[in-house]
């Protein structure tokens, strides 16, 4: 036989060959953490629609953190949930804010985790929306005063990076400059740049308490439908100072993923959000899959689409198959 064809199943022949010319990894240093800090004590609260997430309570918070650190993860990104919430969202540039001491308590006890605060109003403001809100309108300018004051009094609580999810025009230029005024000029910005107004989010609305009272956020978040919008929103966050760009949410939006890394060289941060968690674990509750080969291959998906770092709910599964 002298028809000649390439031998491509040569490099596959076993674990090891496979290893050697694999192109994509994860590492534990590419994982965020998502957490959820309340009020109270000796609180940890389930989330029904999310197996195996909870709101902590700061002492219950701690022991978390511990299992975090045992883990070799390196980086997490806190939201809070006040006991008291109203129409500017107060609690969330409160000094002394359920979020602002969550992160000094992280930072007084694993000073060598990375926290990444998540700069926004909706979990704070009783009407669920990311901003001020006049007549049902959520203001864009006005919104940014509150944001940049929010991101400041994190700053001051320790935050080693800020990471605004509002989608406000203008909040990256406007919390760089009201950062280095503050005399934080080292503080970077993860900038939710890209993030759509998805039908994923579910289940982190129930977590984070944050479900709009009224209407929806398609005003500001984007369309599913539109790709060179979200090349246009980067461009703008980059000029604008951003240091991280994230895509929210991750699986449905690899393209967009890939777009963002081909036009900026600065890190780029997947969301895997929380609808894309809550399928896996039903799935895999009903024996539907193989978990862990689904979540790696997904997580894998992401980096190879571009992504160096990935913000995941399975952070902690995921160490621990690394470490295996």
């Amino acid at each position: 036989m002298n028809i000649a064809f390439d031998r491509h199943r040569r490099l596959r022949q076993n674990a090891t060959l496979r290893a050697m010319v694999r192109e994509t990894y994860l590492r534990k240093e590419d994982l965020i953490y998502p957490l959820f800090v309340v009020e109270g004590e000796e609180k940890k609260n389930p989330i029904s629609s999310m197996p195996g997430i909870y709101q902590f309570s700061l002492d219950m918070l701690l022991e978390e953190m511990k299992e975090v650190d045992a883990l070799g993860i390196s980086s997490v990104i806190l939201f809070g949930i006040p006991a008291h919430k109203d129409a500017v969202g107060s609690q969330a540039y409160c000094d002394s804010g359920i979020l602002q001491r969550g992160i000094m308590l992280i930072k007084e006890h694993f000073p060598h985790i990375m926290v990444v605060a998540d700069t926004c109003l909706c979990e704070y403001t009783d009407h669920g929306h990311c901003g001020v809100v006049k007549h049902e309108h959520v203001l864009n300018d006005e919104s940014l005063k509150l944001l940049v004051k929010t991101a400041v009094s994190q700053a001051k609580a320790g935050a080693d990076i800020i990471a605004p999810s509002n989608m406000m025009d203008g909040f990256v230029i406007a919390i760089r400059k009201g950062l280095d005024e503050a005399g934080f000029s080292h503080i970077p910005i993860m900038s939710y740049a890209v993030k759509y107004a998805s039908a994923f989010y579910g289940p982190f609305r129930e977590a984070a308490e944050s479900t709009p009272q009224f209407g929806d956020r398609k005003t500001y978040q984007m369309d599913p439908a539109n790709r060179l919008e979200a090349l246009r929103e980067a461009v703008s966050d980059v000029q604008e100072g951003a240091d991280f760009l994230i895509v929210k949410p991750a699986l449905s939006y690899l393209d967009i993923v890939r777009d963002v890394r081909n036009n900026h060289n600065i890190p780029i941060v997947a969301y895997n959000v929380s609808g894309e968690y809550s399928m896996i674990k039903a799935a895999s509750q009903n024996g539907w899959i193989d978990e862990k080969r689904i979540i790696m291959e997904q997580l894998i998906s992401m980096k190879r689409a571009g992504a160096d770092l990935i913000i995941t709910y399975f952070a902690k599964d995921v160490a621990g198959w690394i470490e295996e």
